[in-house]
C-alpha cells in the first residue's frame, strides 16, 4: 500500500514538516550527467543548492552506496534512493492560529477554500503565516501529518478548493486518490482572448523547469530533458473581445499547469506576469480559481462534490467584461 511519503503530489516544496524518502531510476536521457544535475532534473522543485546539501548530509544513495559527490557521474538504470530532511528554517515550523474558510470538516478530512494571497508551505521569503502554519494551530494532530496533511497545493495567487486530510489514513488515502488520478479537480480561468480555438480543447504536452528561467516551468519538447507528462482539458464557458472565461480540468498536476499549458496555448492568463499575461479588468494576480473536487471519501466512502464561488475579484471582473458563469454549469464533463 502506497502512503504519504513513497507517493507524493507533484509541487512539493522543499521544506516540509518531516523527512521524506524517494526513489527515482536515473533515465537514458540523464546517462553521464553529474549526479547533483540529474538531481536537479528529476526533482525541478527542489533548488539545485538543497540538493547539494542532502548529499554533503549523506541524503543520498547510487544503487545502495551512499554518495556525498556532486560530481559523480550517474548510469542508465541506476536507482537513486534520496532523503530529503527539513532544513533549519523548516525546522522552527511553528503552529500560528489564522481564520480558515471551511467547506467540509469531518474527522478524517478537511476541505478550505483557499484566498488568493495565502502561501500554502513555508519557503525562502514566506517562512510564517502560512497554510501549514494555521493547519498546525487548527488541530493538534496536524503536527504529527507529512506537512500537515496537505496533500496538493495551490500557488500563492491562486485562490479555491484544497483538499487536507486530518488522519493518516485520510492523508494516504488522499494521496493514493491524487496519484491515480482519481481526484476530480476544476478551474475557472481568465485567459487572454479572444479565443479562436475549438470550444473544447485536450492539450496533453510535457511540463518541466524552463531551462532559460529556473522560476518558470515550460512546455519542453523532445530531446529535452525533465520533461513530465501533463494532461489539461480546456473548455470555453463564455467570452468577450477581451478575454474568454475557461474551464480547466487537471488529470495530472504539475507545478504551474494550467498556466504554462494556457501560455502555450497563446492564452495567457489575465495578469499572470510569469508567463506573458497582462493585467487587466482590475485583476492583479493570474485569474484562476480552483471551483470543484470530485472525489471519493478517503476514509468513509461516499461521493463528495464541493464547489468554491469565485472570490471578489475574479467576479468584479468577470462583470467589467461582461461574461456570465452559473454555478451549476457542468464545466467540463467527461467525454462520452
Amino acid at each position: 500500500m502506497l502512503t504519504a511519503e513513497e507517493v507524493l503530489p507533484d509541487a512539493t516544496d522543499e521544506t516540509q514538516a518531516e523527512g521524506e524518502t524517494r526513489k527515482i531510476a536515473v533515465p537514458v536521457d540523464l546517462h553521464g550527467q553529474r549526479l547533483d544535475r540529474a538531481l536537479a532534473v528529476l526533482m525541478p522543485e527542489f533548488s539545485r543548492s538543497y540538493l547539494q546539501q542532502q548529499l554533503s548530509e549523506q541524503g543520498v544513495s547510487v544503487n545502495g552506496r551512499t554518495v556525498t559527490k556532486a560530481a559523480s557521474k550517474v548510469k542508465a538504470g541506476d536507482i537513486l534512493i534520496v532523503t530529503l530532511r527539513p532544513t533549519a528554517q523548516a525546522m522552527a515550523f511553528v503552529p500560528q492560529p489564522m481564520d480558515i474558510a471551511v467547506v467540509y470538516e469531518d474527522d478524517d478530512l478537511l476541505v478550505i477554500d483557499k484566498p488568493a494571497g495565502l502561501v500554502v508551505h513555508p519557503a525562502a521569503g514566506n517562512w510564517s503565516g502560512t497554510l501549514l502554519n494555521g493547519l498546525l494551530a487548527r488541530h493538534p494532530q496536524a503536527a504529527s501529518l507529512p506537512r500537515a496533511g496537505i496533500v496538493h497545493r495551490l500557488d500563492k495567487d491562486t485562490s479555491g478548493l484544497m483538499l487536507v486530510g486530518k488522519s493518516r489514513r485520510a492523508t494516504d488515502g488522499l494521496v493514493r486518490a491524487i496519484a491515480e488520478r482519481a481526484v476530480r479537480r476544476q478551474y475557472l480561468a481568465m485567459v487572454q482572448g479572444p479565443w479562436t480555438a475549438a470550444p473544447r480543447v485536450e492539450v496533453e504536452q510535457p511540463i518541466g523547469r524552463d531551462p532559460r528561467n529556473r522560476l518558470r516551468m515550460a512546455v519542453l519538447g523532445d530531446g529535452q530533458p525533465g520533461g513530465r507528462t501533463a494532461r489539461t482539458t480546456f473548455c470555453l464557458l463564455a467570452q468577450s473581445q477581451q478575454v474568454a472565461l475557461m474551464a480547466c480540468r487537471l488529470h495530472t498536476g504539475r507545478t504551474h499547469q494550467i498556466r504554462v499549458h494556457m501560455a502555450w496555448l497563446g492564452h495567457p492568463l489575465v495578469a499572470d506576469a510569469l508567463y506573458g499575461g497582462q493585467d487587466a479588468l482590475g485583476m492583479t494576480r493570474q485569474a484562476l480559481h480552483a471551483v470543484r473536487l470530485e472525489l471519493e471519501h478517503p476514509v468513509g466512502g461516499g461521493r463528495l462534490c464541493l464547489e468554491s464561488p469565485p472570490p471578489a475579484d475574479f467576479r468584479a471582473a468577470m462583470e467589467q467584461a461582461g461574461l456570465r458563469y452559473n454555478p451549476g454549469d457542468g464545466l467540463c464533463p467527461d467525454l462520452p
